[in-house]
């Protein structure tokens, strides 16, 4: 009943999965859902040893040693799968000896070091009592006579060094038993503490999860927000990115447009100042034409002074009467044609504000995201119902879960559980303490006979005597030699018993150390439990046979303990999805659809977005036709490229005042210098005016010569992309609205394909994280039955072996010494034969 009862529970884990076949997957908004609130465990499935962990590893290197096969993977499988004993001859089928052989032959390390054992346990005691018939009849050393020997202090040095060190072995080993046994009662005291761990932890499992399938609900509101978000902001969205695509091609016409009515500006300030440097330019150059006339004239009046028929001054007046001819003008300008007729026309197409024509379609253009608002009203509203239905569904559907009984129902087969095992854990701790006082009774026998044999060395070597005879030993030294007999007598007395324990201990030990505890630590010993028809000949998996009564369902042992000790999600752990079928009870591929087909249907008209009118386009028709491009662009640059007047009148000036200075001083000089001054008034007040505006006359023409260049085809290239861009607003925007429709709902569609694919990775790592079940199991093999159990188990008998095995020695050498220790009947002095025995 439990078990179906936790699977109900974890089958509810899973039904927040929804298996969304993605129609498109754009790269949208990474949603964040935070992380799914998750309780610390606080078992920690790991044990320490402490000190005793050094004896464990080297009985681990014994058992090595005893037994280096590896794990019978096959030969197990092979076991578990033959019946033996069906029928009388099942034990002599060929395949069944084969068998039989190959588990004597994996275990003919514990078959030897057991029959060893036997042996010692049968032996000893038999030569035990052969010893004391022996002995009795005064033989075997037991006749009080001592031949002394020249070499009899050696001997004793000798034998009582033997014994010594023989005694610390079986003294270390008894040790090495002692610790093993007190660690195993004290951690079987300890695991109390670890068990109730674990319970707790199994609680903390049962009542985590309902909090984590709720979080995983509650998130869709995350989801649900973002869409809404979108959905409130259609315009920005939907609406930029529509009118994005638009204009590519409406900003280019629109910028040509008003790139045009700027050229008409410019065109009609161009013409003014071509008109009025050219009246400029007419009325100036008539002006100074008069004033260089008189010059000339004054000039010449000077010339004609008697002075200049003087010969020092003869030839620099000649040179000066020569140069007269270059006092005139150079640039004429009356002859040049006006531009008063362009310049009408211009103003005629000016009286339309065509800029501001040109900034109502950008304008018009520009409220596209409000059109979209506009025209998606109702769909959207359909839309945010679809979604508020989605999250009631969800939340309904929840509800609808028994989870709370199923909680309380594992709760109270838990708490039950605990209470069992609280109750019977005294009894637990009452039979460890008869075994801690068997195995402590056993030490106690060794430690005995390890008493008499000190206690024999003690006093045997402190009272000896090397003068005194074999016969006149002192009291402490026949005390000694009766310590050891003691001693000897008791080894053969319990020497037998211990060796059962240490048998029956490590047969048992040894094997579970092998066959269960390192297989469970390199998982070979799942490999074998989830072979095919092993533990159920009709079911190729047990596991998915007993939970899900199906056992083709690919569920191992080995993969359920890895994925829990990785603390991985039940849900994925026990491939639940085998058994619950999500999209019948949650599917929310169906609102996702219905989300999808309800954005399909937005319908958007720009057929309302006029770009320009005829009335501007009919003034861009005007302007081509204003005759800018008739004016005679080649009299005019003729004419601005020539200079002024023909010399250049500051240095006529200058070479003027200079002849005058060749000159003897006098009035000729003053004369000459004085129209040198006149000249220089005349160049700065009337030539610098006019070649300033000779140069705006050159700028403005220029202009419009560039302007009026093709002036036609521009025009016409402007209106035609202006009707272009339009043609594309009523005819073809319904192309790049259902494509930009499409990836606006992608982008809706991919939040819920993200709320989906993170619940699934939740199911799957987080949510009802199966770290409790492993750690059970941890516990119960690894930890107590390997750690506590097997491994103090194996100590125990590892150190009471080897004390046993040392009494054989012991017995020998504490034989041999205690006739150097004992008082003797007789003695033979001179007698220096070997004694026999």
């Amino acid at each position: 009943m439990a078990v179906e009862l936790c699977l109900l529970l974890l089958l509810f884990c899973g039904s927040t999965i929804s298996e969304v076949q993605p129609i498109y997957k754009p790269p949208p908004g990474t949603l964040d859902f935070g992380f799914v609130p998750a309780k610390t465990y606080d078992t920690g499935a790991y044990h320490e040893p402490g000190p005793i962990g050094i004896l464990f590893k080297v009985v681990h290197a014994f058992l090595y040693l005893v037994q280096p096969n590896p794990f019978p993977q096959d030969l197990i499988r092979k076991l578990a799968q033959q019946k033996f004993g069906n029928t009388q001859g099942d034990y002599q089928k060929p395949e069944n000896v084969v068998l039989t052989l190959q588990a004597i032959y994996y275990e003919i390390g514990f078959i030897v070091s057991a029959a060893l054992g036997l042996l010692f346990i049968l032996l000893l005691p038999l030569v035990g009592l052969c010893f004391c018939m022996c002995r009795c009849c005064d033989n075997c050393g037991g006749e009080m006579h001592q031949r002394q020997k020249k070499n009899a202090d050696c001997q004793r040095s000798c034998f009582a060094t033997f014994l010594f060190v023989a005694s610390l072995i079986i003294s270390i080993g008894v040790l090495c038993a002692y610790a093993a046994n007190q660690h195993l009662t004290n951690q079987v005291r300890g695991a109390k503490k670890l068990v109730n761990s674990n319970f707790k932890d199994l609680k903390v499992f049962l009542n985590d999860t309902p909090a984590q399938i709720d979080y995983l609900v509650s998130q869709y509101n995350t989801t649900k927000d973002k869409a809404l978000s979108d959905l409130n902001n259609v315009g920005p969205l939907l609406g930029s990115r529509v009118q994005e695509q638009l204009g590519k091609e409406v900003r280019p016409a629109l910028d040509a447009a008003l790139t045009m009515a700027g050229a008409i500006r410019e065109t009609k300030e161009a013409l003014e100042n071509v008109s009025v440097s050219v009246e400029v330019l007419q009325e100036g150059t008539e002006r100074l034409h008069g004033n260089l006339t008189d010059v000339k004239m004054h000039l010449s009046n000077t010339l004609n002074d008697s002075a200049c028929a003087a010969a020092q001054a003869a030839s620099t007046c000649n040179i000066i009467r020569n140069s007269l001819n270059q006092l005139n003008i150079n640039a004429n300008f009356s002859g040049l044609p006006g531009v008063s007729s362009q310049l009408a026309k211009v103003n005629d197409v000016l009286k339309i504000d065509l800029s501001s024509l040109v900034q109502k379609g950008y304008a018009a253009f520009n409220d596209t995201p409000d059109l979209v608002v506009n025209q998606t009203k109702n769909i959207l509203s359909d839309i945010k119902n679809v979604l508020e239905s989605i999250g009631s569904n969800i939340s309904n559907f929840t509800k609808t879960l028994p989870v709370q009984k199923i909680i309380a129902d594992l709760t109270v087969y838990l708490t039950q559980s605990e209470a069992y095992v609280q109750d019977y854990f005294p009894v637990v701790e009452q039979y460890d303490f008869y075994r801690w006082l068997g195995c402590l009774i056993l030490c106690c026998m060794v430690v005995l006979i390890v008493i008499f044999y000190y206690l024999g060395l003690l006093c045997g070597t402190c009272g000896y005597d090397k003068h005194a005879s074999p016969t006149t030993r002192g009291c402490i030294s026949n005390t000694g030699g009766n310590f050891l007999m003691a001693g000897v007598g008791f080894s053969f007395l319990f020497s037998w018993v211990l060796m059962i324990v240490v048998v029956l201990t490590f047969v048992t030990g040894g094997n579970i150390e092998k066959l269960v505890c390192e297989p469970f630590e390199d998982k070979t010993l799942f490999k074998v439990l989830d072979t095919p028809y092993l533990l159920n000949q009709h079911w190729k998996n047990y596991l998915s046979g007993i939970l899900f009564k199906n056992p083709n369902i690919n569920l191992t042992f080995e993969k359920v303990y890895s994925d829990c000790k990785e603390n991985k999600g039940i849900y994925t752990s026990l491939h639940l999805d085998h058994l619950f079928n999500i999209n019948e009870f949650l599917n929310i591929s169906m609102y996702t659809e219905d989300v999808a087909l309800r954005i399909e249907h937005i319908q958007i008209n720009l057929s309302k977005i006029i770009l320009l009118d005829e009335i501007g386009k009919e003034n861009l028709l005007n302007f081509s036709s204003s005759g800018i491009e008739g004016i005679n662009f080649g009299a005019y640059l003729t004419e601005i490229n020539k200079s002024v007047t023909k010399v250049d009148l500051l240095s006529f000036a200058n070479d003027l005042e200079a002849r005058a200075d060749q000159l003897p001083k006098g009035a000729l000089e003053n004369a000459l210098k004085g129209h040198a001054n006149n000249i220089r008034m005349i160049h700065s007040q009337q030539v610098v005016p006019l070649e300033q505006a000779m140069s705006t006359l050159n700028q403005s023409i220029r202009l419009l010569k560039r302007t009026s260049s093709e002036l036609t085809v521009k025009v016409k290239n402007v209106i035609s992309a202006v009707n272009a861009a339009q043609l594309l607003i009523n005819n073809n925007a319904s192309l790049v609205i259902v494509q930009e429709t499409k990836k606006y709902m992608d982008t809706i569609i991919g939040y819920f394909e993200q709320y989906i694919e993170w619940v699934k990775e939740s199911i799957a790592m987080e949510v009802a994280a199966c770290k409790p079940i492993a750690n059970v199991i941890d516990t119960a093999v690894d930890i107590f039955l390997c750690s506590y159990v097997t491994d103090s188990v194996n100590t125990f008998w590892f150190g009471l072996g080897g004390s046993s095995m040392f009494l054989i020695p012991a017995i020998i050498f504490a034989v041999k010494l205690s006739k150097y220790y004992r008082r003797m009947d007789t003695e033979d002095v001179y007698d220096d034969s070997v004694e026999q025995w």
